[in-house]
């Protein structure tokens, strides 16, 4: 299962959004020339499956070297998603998160989803080597729990992937955990790299020079690591098309093995005012001069995209 974030207009503007089509989530790879979607048919179609609902745990697994400064970088931003830990300052990522629960209004659930930080699995010793295939990351992804979780695998910047920075930055998709009573349970996983040293260009935008396009100057990264913040920016896209299709058969537009979701249906988009190889007007720390459009826990900033609104049918930014 996967779904990916692309954008076509015309040949040039094609060329910019191999750039910002950041995700490939793991329902088969999305042709990038695929969004060509006339505005009044952009409602992402709810298709009666599951939504992810309930208390549910994000782990993760760290594969790799990764520093203990950037591993809080993103298990702050997932303890971020939580209302019950407000930053307390507007705008928020809690803020942010809260539009993913208009699908499930819309879809007359009753159902809830709370997520919650998980455990964290570090994996240092490369022991599936440093260049993995999607079964190899399905099978990282098993490490966590099996059960009413998502188990999201984080690979090192030295770490090439299937597909990565060719026609993805991450994946996000579904497998069989637990049997429990005789009863087997899926859990959903998720798949980010880190673009540093392969491709910041394509998975890191707008913290890096674009690999094509407009070549304008990158911005600040809010947590100072360009990898690592492009990260967080995937991770974002991914977590919310988890939510709202995390099985193939919940809200989204196009074909179904290859979707538009919550997420990639507004690609490079991250404030009001944006166009393609801008991304928009947003918030700048005056001591750092690090853009961004959401306030974390512990005084982070992050960066994190538009989400389609199903209620009104256009991309929702927090500023």
């Amino acid at each position: 299962m996967s779904s990916s974030n692309s954008w076509k207009s015309t040949h040039f503007i094609l060329s910019l959004c191999v750039l910002i089509s950041f995700i490939d989530a793991c329902f088969a790879s999305r042709k990038l020339t695929a969004l060509v979607q006339d505005p009044q048919m952009q409602l992402l179609k709810y298709h009666k499956g599951a939504l992810l609902s309930g208390k549910i745990n994000v782990n993760l697994i760290w594969y790799g070297k990764f520093k203990p400064s950037q591993r809080a970088i993103v298990s702050d931003f997932i303890t971020s998603l939580s209302t019950s830990t407000p930053s307390n300052v507007d705008p928020s990522v809690a803020q942010w998160w809260k539009t993913t629960e208009k699908y499930y209004h819309l879809a007359n659930s009753k159902n809830t989803l709370s997520l919650s930080l998980g455990k964290q699995v570090l994996l240092e010793n490369y022991s599936l080597g440093k260049s993995l295939t999607q079964k190899q990351i399905v099978q990282l992804a098993s490490k966590g729990e099996q059960r009413n979780a998502i188990n999201v695998v984080l690979t090192a910047s030295d770490v090439a992937v299937d597909g990565f920075c060719v026609n993805r930055c991450g994946t996000h998709g579904s497998s069989k955990g637990a049997v429990i009573k005789g009863k087997t349970y899926k859990f959903a996983y998720i798949w980010v790299g880190n673009s540093e040293t392969l491709c910041p260009g394509y998975c890191a935008w707008p913290f890096h020079q674009p690999i094509y396009g407009p070549q304008s100057a990158p911005l600040g990264a809010p947590n100072n690591d360009v990898g690592v913040d492009g990260m967080v920016i995937n991770l974002a896209s991914l977590l919310a098309g988890t939510a709202t299709n995390p099985f193939g058969n919940g809200y989204y537009q196009g074909e179904a093995d290859a979707p538009l979701e919550a997420a990639s249906a507004c690609p490079g988009v991250y404030a009001k005012g944006a166009f393609p190889g801008y991304a928009g007007d947003l918030l700048v720390d005056k001591t750092t001069g690090a853009s961004y459009n959401a306030h974390g826990t512990n005084g982070r900033k992050y960066l994190v995209p538009a989400l389609y609104d199903p209620a009104t049918s256009s991309c929702s930014t927090l500023v």
